[in-house]
């Protein structure tokens, strides 16, 4: 097994529920954009819309431990309570592609919620990708990320906000395949998880005084059903790191699932790195997944 020889304790993370020690209340970006991120262009012919008929989706506010920070929620209309599914997003922010996706899961019966978690160090929807990479997505704390996720739980399962509390599931892509699975370890409660090409560790994400511990550290303790989709084509994720998360998944309830021919975003139907028949097994697995988890019915 792969360990950090930096040793971390889980209780360095603020617990599920508990409020993060801050008093920063400077928020960068307010309120969510419109349309997909500039760094994405060229945004390809394939992308995928999935329309808001027969839906309530739209941005909401959800209150963190140092202010509010915008959403994008989309779920059916009626009484509830739903299903909650947490969407994590890209290193692009919740752009076009992340909403499209609350509304896939709401068209399913799920009331889905992605937060902007890089709300307080920059909006990544205007920013070049050097920007992105270097000034805004290196310096969101995984403990603020876990903080704003819990926040982010809390508001969906409100019973004003119709969200079923016994059942919340979470999925994330690239940024947020990695957040994934340091939120199943954080939270417990959560019925079952899907990350997409997460970074395990290696070289591409080396531990830092705000990020820990990753992935290839904890694994083997994450009780929470986590189903990992990654690419075998991978360059941010090479075959022998995810191997070691193979074998630190053994005996537990979570298992790693390799597309042999696929790069990294290959779920991304806006980028070029989408591949149609990988995503569309991809997301019956994960659908299957949550079912199988008791997430529905």
């Amino acid at each position: 097994m792969f360990h950090n020889s930096q040793p971390q304790h889980p209780d360095q993370l603020p617990r599920p529920g508990e409020a993060l020690s801050t008093d920063r209340r400077t928020f960068l970006v307010a309120s969510l954009g419109v349309g997909f991120a500039l760094a994405a262009d060229p945004v390809m012919a394939q992308v995928i819309t999935t329309p808001a008929d027969g839906l309530v989706a739209g941005e909401i506010k959800i209150p963190t431990a140092d202010g509010q920070i915008p959403a994008y929620r989309a779920m059916p209309e009626g009484a509830g309570p739903f299903p909650v599914m947490v969407v994590i997003e890209e290193i692009f922010g919740v752009h076009e592609y992340i909403k499209d996706v609350c509304r896939r899961y709401a068209k399913l019966g799920y009331l889905a919620v992605a937060p902007e978690l890089f709300a307080r160090q920059g909006d990544p929807l205007h920013a070049d990708v050097k920007t992105i990479i270097t000034d805004i997505v290196p310096k969101v704390p995984d403990a603020q990320a876990m903080s704003d996720l819990d926040a982010t739980v809390a508001f969906a399962t409100a019973k004003e906000n119709k969200g079923d509390p016994t059942r919340v599931g979470a999925t994330g892509f690239c940024w947020g395949g990695r957040m994934i699975w340091l939120y199943a370890r954080h939270d417990p409660k959560l019925k079952a998880a899907v990350a997409f090409y997460g970074i395990l560790g290696g070289k591409a994400s080396p531990p830092t005084a705000i990020k820990p511990q990753n992935p290839l550290d904890f694994g083997h303790d994450v009780t929470v059903p986590v189903l990992g989709l990654y690419g075998g084509h991978d360059d941010n994720i090479p075959p022998e790191l995810i191997a070691q998360m193979q074998a630190e998944l053994k005996g537990t309830a979570s298992e790693v699932v390799v597309y042999p021919d696929a790069p990294h975003g290959f779920f991304a139907d806006y980028r070029p790195s989408y591949r149609p028949d990988a995503a569309k097994d991809a997301w019956g697995k994960a659908q299957a997944w949550f079912k199988d988890h008791g997430m529905v019915g």
